[in-house]
């Protein structure tokens, strides 16, 4: 930074000896010490701001070019929607008087008979309704039997 060498720094610590004193040159050290920290921090404040306003100009151009490329990819999408809605009112009115008598012929159509599947399984739904229902296990929980049945049976003795 200076380039000041060893032999220059300890001929400026004999001069400042000889000229202060041995009982100031202490408070004079400490004050010349807390000086040139204090003007290290201030660069060091003075070097971030720059270069957080030139980050802030990269990201404000950042932020200007990612909204002109969202700005044409709405255009370019408002613009593909348009064509589709009118390739759809087109469709629209070229189908509209071919489906009408289909239309018709479709209401006039008998409904269709239920499947027999469906029948098969609403058989086999009535089978399963009457099979009994299982023995009670002692040794099952049972999680909706009401809380005072419960309270009947003994507590187990803890093991010692």
């Amino acid at each position: 930074m200076f380039e000041i060498s060893f032999g220059e720094l300890l001929l400026i610590g004999v001069v400042a000896l000889v000229v202060l004193g041995p009982e100031r040159l202490p408070t004079v050290a400490r004050t010349l010490g807390a000086l040139v920290g204090r003007a290290q921090r201030f660069v060091a404040s003075v070097k971030a701001d720059i270069s957080q306003q030139a980050n802030l100009q990269g990201l404000e151009s950042l932020r200007s070019d990612i909204q002109e490329v969202a700005t044409s990819f709405k255009t370019q999408l408002e613009g593909e929607v348009h064509e589709v809605r009118e390739a759809m009112v087109q469709n629209a009115m070229t189908t509209a008087p071919a489906t009408s008598p289909t239309a018709e012929a479709a209401v006039a159509a008998p409904q269709p008979e239920p499947l027999p599947e469906a029948v098969d399984v609403a058989i086999a739904g009535d089978t399963l309704a009457e099979t009994p229902a299982p023995g009670k296990d002692d040794n099952q929980l049972d999680l909706f039997d009401s809380p005072a049945s419960t309270a009947t049976t003994p507590p187990v003795p803890p093991r010692a």
